[in-house]
């Protein structure tokens, strides 16, 4: 099991201004979400199937 930090990126549809950011990671078996502006904060972590319905979801929106 390996102990490194996940890689995290910015949505493309966070804003340049920095206030609405959403970051994501992905690892083998969850996709995790946070709010850049708080790194070490809460994590939403989710099962691949379901961040696959939530995008899907989203995207409708």
């Amino acid at each position: 099991m390996s102990t490194s930090e996940p890689a995290w990126f910015k949505s493309t549809y966070s804003g340049g201004d920095g206030d609405s950011c959403v970051e994501v990671a992905t690892c083998p078996d969850t996709v995790r979400v946070r709010d850049s502006k708080v790194e070490e904060g809460p994590q939403l972590t989710l099962s691949p199937a379901a961040w696959t319905g939530f995008v899907a979801y989203a995207v409708q929106r």
